[in-house]
């Protein structure tokens, strides 16, 4: 039985990457609970930020030609500054907390999307980036508002994806940086990253051959499907 676990794991780690090199976010959606589920909350959150952050330079690399540098710099500074706020809190706090932080995390995500953020542009961006930080280090995943945030900067797939590459780099880098000073991660999360490694290059290469094979409208419905899937994993964590 161990061993199958272990194998549905790796399954949904690879399916993780995929849909975030195809969407350019997503990863924490299917990676999170999965971490959670086989590890525990505390450290299923750490590892998934290391595997994230991993991901996330095989994504940067895929879409090498169209990262946006300049139109991100202030989401991935405030990213990064939410994340390390975030992360701190969910190393000093028992797991019971992080766990009820978790499903309040959630639904705050989903009642942003209820109240209509998405036509407020560029000047709402900054905000949504730091609050998707936050709530990423506290929780393991920013929702959907760093979609929002990034959505915001009016790009196209390609360098939408670029953009969330590099804010989703840097946010789980500073998680891991926090994590890992904290020792959170114990031999199976060591096992499972390594294991990990080869479905990296595996999901961003399926991802993003789907990528480049949609147009802006089926991005468009890939992104908002990623969107309504944390609200369905939102209502699966209430039951």
């Amino acid at each position: 039985m161990e061993v199958l676990a272990i194998v549905g794991v790796l399954v949904l780690v690879y399916a993780s990457f995929t849909v975030s090199a195809s969407a350019g976010l997503g990863g924490s959606l299917v990676l999170v609970p999965t971490l959670a589920l086989y590890l525990g909350t505390k450290e299923g959150v750490a590892l998934a930020a290391l595997l994230l952050a991993s991901n996330n330079v095989m994504k940067i690399l895929a879409y090498r030609k169209t990262l946006p540098f300049r139109a991100a710099f202030w989401i991935v500074v405030l990213i990064v500054l939410g994340a390390v706020l975030g992360s701190t809190l969910l190393v000093r706090a028992p797991t019971l907390i992080v766990t009820i932080g978790v499903v309040l995390m959630f639904a705050l995500t989903l009642l942003a999307e209820r109240l209509d953020l998405v036509p407020v542009r560029t000047g709402f961006a900054p905000l949504l980036a730091f609050v998707s930080g936050a709530s990423s280090g506290f929780s393991g995943t920013s929702g959907p508002l760093k979609g929002v945030a990034i959505r915001n900067l009016d790009l196209d797939r390609r360098h939408f994806v670029g953009a969330a590459s590099l804010a989703s780099f840097a946010g789980d880098a500073a998680k891991t940086a926090i994590f890992a000073d904290a020792q959170l991660l114990g031999r199976n999360s060591v096992l499972i990253a390594l294991a990990a490694v080869p479905l990296m290059a595996l999901g961003t290469w399926t991802g993003s051959t789907l990528n480049d094979r949609v147009g802006e409208h089926r991005f468009a419905i890939l992104f908002w499907t990623v969107m309504s899937g944390y609200s369905i994993r939102l209502g699966l964590l209430l039951v």
